[in-house]
């Protein structure tokens, strides 16, 4: 398997991962010093940052995320998609995403960026 292909299958996987609440599998792709970056929150540093993160203090309920484009170059990756859900508080949300990669030598994410097109300006 290419490292590309890889690539391709961790981020398949992370979106998996989230929507199936897979908390588990889903702090296996990040490496341990990993850092996200979110609309909202303080950076996300390490596996305890992003396990609170995941477990509680993010605000979706529930919900899908379809990809549909993903964009490798060498360790990093842009995908964009859409995401359909629901909020902690009851409230359907419907957005589109723009994610950015960065992976680690082992093939882990070691940075995540996250944009979403919503009006905020």
């Amino acid at each position: 398997m290419t490292d590309q292909t890889v690539r391709e299958q961790r981020i398949r996987e992370y979106y998996q991962r989230v929507d199936a609440h897979d908390l588990i599998g889903l702090l296996d792709l990040f490496a341990g010093d990993a850092v996200y970056h979110r609309p909202g929150y303080a950076p996300l540093v390490g596996r305890g940052s992003l396990e609170r993160f995941y477990g509680e203090e993010r605000a979706i309920r529930e919900g899908s995320h379809s990809v549909s484009a993903t964009v490798l170059d060498g360790d990093r990756a842009a995908v964009h998609g859409e995401f359909h859900g629901v909020l902690k508080d009851g409230r359907a949300v419907s957005l589109r995403f723009a994610d950015f990669f960065v992976f680690n030598d082992q093939g882990f994410f070691q940075r995540r960026d996250t944009f979403f097109f919503a009006p905020m300006v």
